[in-house]
């Protein structure tokens, strides 16, 4: 992806896209963050060009990129050191949510709206920018002090209702030596690697007080407001 890229979806996400027609304007897109969610496996041979792809992408302002390890990929082999069977349930959450006939990877889901397969740059990209130019009103979402809690505002509840999910990560590469499988020799790498999912609630539009799941040193928590049926991020934020 060429800079000049990266950095259109950087102001699309910093200034955000005013509303027509008289409209109000909706809140600076800085405050709905871009969540990108990519899954992954390091026994699938195509996945290391989509993992590039989505590092280069974490380093845009305003996109929250977030790596999930599945676990369907273990029978060629190698058995991802970072994937866990919630995350591969999640992501056949949102096969059934967008309709798409099976899961596969790499597969990136943007906003939990989108989906990109292969994980291309410029579609990616594309992808990316057009989540943060649409107008949204997402619920304000903010950490204590403290660390042990999280806030979420008023907003307007989807049909099918919402919940709010904790997502507890690594932030930065992590670099992994296969030994066995499609990718063996080789060493993959790996950006804010999720470690949970914890689900801490329902919202109905009304203001709520959440308490957060302990981390360990050196993990951050990025709080996402979705829906249940359709699973669009409403809005998110990171601890971070």
């Amino acid at each position: 992806m060429t800079a000049k890229g990266w950095m259109a979806v950087a102001a699309a996400c910093a200034i955000g896209v005013l509303a027509t027609s008289g409209e109000a304007a909706p809140r600076r897109t800085a405050e709905r963050p871009v969540v990108v969610e990519l899954f992954t496996a390091q026994g699938c041979g195509g996945c290391p060009e989509a993992n590039a792809a989505v590092e280069e992408a974490a380093e845009t302002a305003g996109v929250i990129a977030l790596t999930y390890g599945v676990d369907y990929w273990d029978y060629l082999g190698w058995r991802d050191t970072f994937a866990k069977p919630a995350f591969s349930a999640r992501q056949r959450a949102y096969r059934s949510a967008m309709r798409l006939r099976g899961v596969s990877t790499p597969q990136v889901v943007i906003g939990g709206r989108s989906q990109v397969s292969g994980a291309r740059e410029p579609e990616l990209e594309t992808a990316i920018q057009r989540e943060a130019a649409r107008e949204t009103w997402p619920p304000e979402i903010e950490f204590r002090e403290t660390g042990r809690q999280v806030g979420v505002g008023s907003g307007r509840a989807p049909t099918g209702g919402a919940e709010v999910v904790a997502v507890t990560y690594r932030p930065g590469p992590q670099v992994v030596e296969v030994a066995r499988g499609d990718n063996r020799g080789q060493t993959v790498r790996h950006m804010n690697v999720v470690r949970e999912i914890t689900r801490l609630g329902d919202w109905r539009g009304r203001p709520v007080l959440f308490d957060l799941p302990a981390t360990a040193t050196g993990e951050e928590t990025v709080v996402m407001v979705q829906g249940k049926s359709d699973r669009r991020i409403l809005g998110a934020a990171s601890s971070r």
